[in-house]
């Protein structure tokens, strides 16, 4: 027989499709011709499984080997063909039975020496094999935790390009995944350690209970990275479908923790604020990688010093806060990451920043005006909440009155807030407030009567809001009655809304 086929798995993005690696081995010049779209990594898969072959005490076959990755159109990248390559070229020379690898899919990158080394993304190829009805996988030893992730499937593991071909050949068994390791427990920085700041606080747990973007201004020191850093302890843990999602993100980008368990936390990210704007939405040669905004996806995308970043990265962020998707185009192909996150942006009144306030700034106010220009109105206006933090006093720091609200206690308030949220719009398929259309917000029975919006609707007419800011406080005012226990929100609601939405940053919006 001269001809072989064996199943594997590539990735567009975080999106698996099931690939037929077919080997085709004729008479004429010995050669190894690799076609499929594959990538640079994937074309010199020719000289990697040759040298695992010889090097397994394997011969290799002297002829002209045709190896085509269907389908065709699909583009192909990475290292994670090798081991598919190898049986499917073996099984084409007659070295192998092929019958032992029908409808099993094989992965793994292959050293020079036979031994299958781990690769990324391995969890999302696995997730696309089973909706394909494939129930049987074979992958590297390093990567089985993380496929056992995925229910339905039998998964089994190699170390080596030997330990395969001696199973399918009936000499030897495959390895079984180890034993997943006990969950860790969750640790992260606690709102104990907050000391003063009520109306950060207060604003943190809004936003974690309604999903809403949060902006923090204030001078050095008043602690708006320990609030931000501080909001993932109050959120709730992610279900199984956005757990899946989460840690397929993180397998694609290599990231993921080696525990092998579903990531159940909310991610957060805290790109530095010289980052580039490939490094937070995505990009890369060929095919796009996933950035800081899509490793976010369910959880807390932090921009610290915001008002330091490029403007054109910031402008990108803007469609992606409203879709919660990202759609990057490439030569090689286009490729979509979710993302999903809840903004915190945290900046300084000024360049300068003074600890000690506006009374000892020493910039002009042209300066002034073009650094809080760099946070534009169109990007500003999707952010929900926003809160000036004043310096912390001497009594707030020194206080001995006892610690303050844990984040346990305000997680069991954003949990019940979003429990309430989620029965109300189950049947329009949404979760959290944020995430509510506006039109909705705006209709019979969900509409509030006119008494209770009348400063809300003056402050549309005064230019005050843009109609999106008027269904951003419209979704506050809903988050607000979540947390106090309401069934609806009242004009008392509505007017906070809009005191958290307007706060004493309006000079960053003019």
């Amino acid at each position: 027989m001269s001809y072989a086929r064996v199943l594997s798995v590539g990735l567009v993005g975080v999106t698996g499709h099931l690939v037929e690696v077919e080997a085709d081995l004729s008479p004429g010049l010995p050669a190894v011709v690799l076609t499929g779209l594959p990538d640079a990594a994937l074309h010199e898969a020719r000289d990697r499984v040759r040298a695992a072959v010889v090097n397994s005490g394997e011969t290799w076959p002297n002829r002209r080997i045709t190896v085509n990755l269907q389908p065709a159109a699909l583009p192909k990248q990475g290292s994670s063909f090798d081991l598919a390559i190898a049986a499917a070229l073996l099984s084409g020379a007659g070295e192998l039975p092929s019958v032992a690898l029908e409808g099993v899919v094989v992965l793994g990158e292959l050293g020079l020496d036979g031994t299958v080394r781990p690769v990324r993304g391995v969890l999302p190829m696995v997730a696309a094999a089973v909706r394909a009805g494939i129930t049987r996988v074979i992958v590297p030893l390093d990567n089985a935790r993380e496929a056992t992730v995925v229910p339905g499937v039998t998964v089994r593991a190699v170390d080596s390009l030997r330990r395969l071909v001696d199973f399918v050949r009936g000499s030897g068994p495959l390895l079984d995944p180890p034993a997943l390791a006990p969950t860790p427990p969750p640790q992260g920085p606690d709102l104990t350690d907050v000391s003063g700041q009520e109306l950060g606080r207060y604003g943190l747990e809004v936003a974690a209970a309604g999903g809403h973007h949060l902006a923090l201004f204030g001078s050095p020191g008043a602690g708006k990275t320990m609030l931000a850093e501080r909001l993932p302890s109050i959120l709730p843990e992610l279900d199984d479908a956005a757990a899946l999602e989460v840690t397929a993100l993180q397998s694609v980008a290599g990231v993921l923790p080696p525990h092998g368990h579903l990531i159940r936390r909310p991610p957060f990210q805290a790109p530095h604020h010289s980052s580039s704007m490939a490094a937070l939405i995505g990009g890369g040669s060929g095919l796009a990688r996933p950035g800081a905004l899509s490793l976010a996806h369910r959880g807390v995308l932090f921009l610290d010093e915001v008002a330091e970043m490029a403007p054109a990265t910031l402008q990108a962020l803007r469609q992606p806060l409203e879709t919660g998707r990202i759609v990057l185009g490439r030569a090689r192909g286009t490729t979509e990451f979710p993302a999903q996150v809840q903004l915190v942006a945290a900046a300084n009144p000024c360049p300068c920043a003074s600890p000690a306030g506006d009374q000892a700034c020493t910039c002009a106010p042209s300066v002034r005006r073009r650094y809080r220009a760099k946070l534009s109105g169109p990007l500003l206006d999707r952010i929900d909440i926003r809160i000036t933090l004043h310096p912390v006093r001497a009594a707030q720091l020194m206080t001995t009155a006892g610690p303050a609200t844990p984040s346990s206690v305000v997680a069991a308030r954003v949990r019940h807030a979003r429990e309430a949220a989620a029965s109300r719009w189950q049947t329009i398929g949404r979760r959290v407030n944020a995430e509510v259309p506006g039109p909705i917000l705006r209709r019979p029975p969900w509409g509030l009567p006119p008494a209770d919006t009348a400063d809300l609707r003056a402050a549309l007419d005064r230019g005050l809001l843009s109609a999106r800011g008027f269904d951003r406080v419209t979704r506050l005012a809903w988050t607000i009655a979540d947390l106090d226990g309401r069934g609806r929100p009242g004009r008392a609601e509505i007017t906070e809304a809009i005191q958290l939405r307007m706060g004493e940053s309006h000079e960053y919006a003019e």
